[in-house]
């Protein structure tokens, strides 16, 4: 019975060591490093109001009463008959005259309404989300997405506009390495909106154990966890030099006006979609979120980490 106890003591202590032992080494193996860089807000002030004039000189009554510069009572009334003119043929030309100011009214629109011109829809807003995903081979692109947080102005329209367009170029300049991507955009009201570009943001930063470098409305940080460095440590002593691993690339978008992205089915595709993103304008551009994994020095993203985290991705 001792005999028994003690083979059973021995077999919960072995047990133990194995769980320990393989539960820290899943740990280290599911340690990833993640950079951001991101800014903006979907609270941005509509474009000023317009109100219509309509050309020429015309009388303005000092009353107040008339139209823009155009059309005043004291002009109307000689039609029916204080002027003289009360015929069929004054109230045709009175109801073209309306007409006129009427359509003049839809087309110009009163209080800024939505024009082409103006580019901005209060109402509608697109957010797009983009996904790269390169051999481990392109670390050139890593240190340009490093170095880009590490200057970038995300505290501007005119400085995420310009994140956006390196960051996209940074992605153009390595075709050679594209192996996966994948596409969407929705669009939808204000409030939605952001709602859906939170989600994007989220579901990816949840995919890192530690944000390792972040420049976020101008906020550069860095992490030091401790844990984290010597998972990634050791990940890059068991792989040596090992480039058989992946870097995966994400940007989320919010912009005004219309942002139809195509389905991902070659590279051919995946340019089409970069280019279109990085021509964003800072007048459309309202936030944005460029998120990218592994950051750090010697940390890797294995194939098994890629199809169990990025199932949307397709094949390139």
């Amino acid at each position: 019975m001792k005999v028994i106890k003690s083979f059973l003591k021995s077999l919960l202590l072995l047990s133990l060591v194995f769980v320990l032992a393989f539960g820290n080494a899943s740990s280290a193996l599911a340690a990833r490093s993640g950079g951001r860089i991101g800014g903006g807000s979907f609270r941005r002030a509509p474009a000023p109001s317009r109100t219509y004039a309509p050309p020429g000189g015309g009388y303005r009554s000092p009353g107040g009463y008339g139209y823009g510069r155009g059309i005043g009572f004291p002009f109307l009334l000689p039609f029916f008959g204080f002027g003289g003119f009360g015929s069929l043929f004054s109230i045709l030309i009175f109801i073209a005259i309306a007409n006129f100011i009427v359509n003049a009214v839809r087309s110009g629109g009163i209080g800024g309404g939505d024009s082409a011109g103006s580019g901005y829809n209060s109402s509608k807003v697109s957010v797009g989300r983009v996904q790269v995903g390169l051999l481990a081979d392109a670390r050139d692109l890593q240190n340009e997405l490093n170095e880009l947080a590490q200057r970038a102005d995300t505290g501007t329209a005119e400085g995420r506009a310009k994140v956006l367009q390196e960051s996209t170029l940074a992605l153009l300049r390595h075709p050679e390495y594209w192996v996966y991507g994948s596409a969407e955009s929705k669009r939808t009201d204000l409030d939605s909106a952001e709602a859906q570009f939170n989600q994007y943001a989220l579901s990816e930063r949840s995919k890192f154990t530690a944000e390792t470098l972040s420049n976020v409305n101008n906020q550069l940080e860095g992490s030091s966890n401790p844990a984290l460095t010597a998972a990634v440590d050791k990940l890059s002593k068991d792989l040596k030099q090992d480039n058989s691993g992946y870097i995966i690339a994400t940007l989320v978008v919010g912009a005004t006006g219309k942002l139809e992205l195509p389905a991902v089915n070659d590279s051919a595709d995946m340019r089409q979609i970069l280019q279109q993103i990085g021509g964003i304008g800072r007048d459309r551009l309202l936030a944005i979120e460029i998120l990218w994994t592994p950051q750090a020095k010697g940390d890797t993203l294995t194939q098994d980490d890629l199809l169990a985290n990025y199932p949307n991705l397709k094949l390139i």
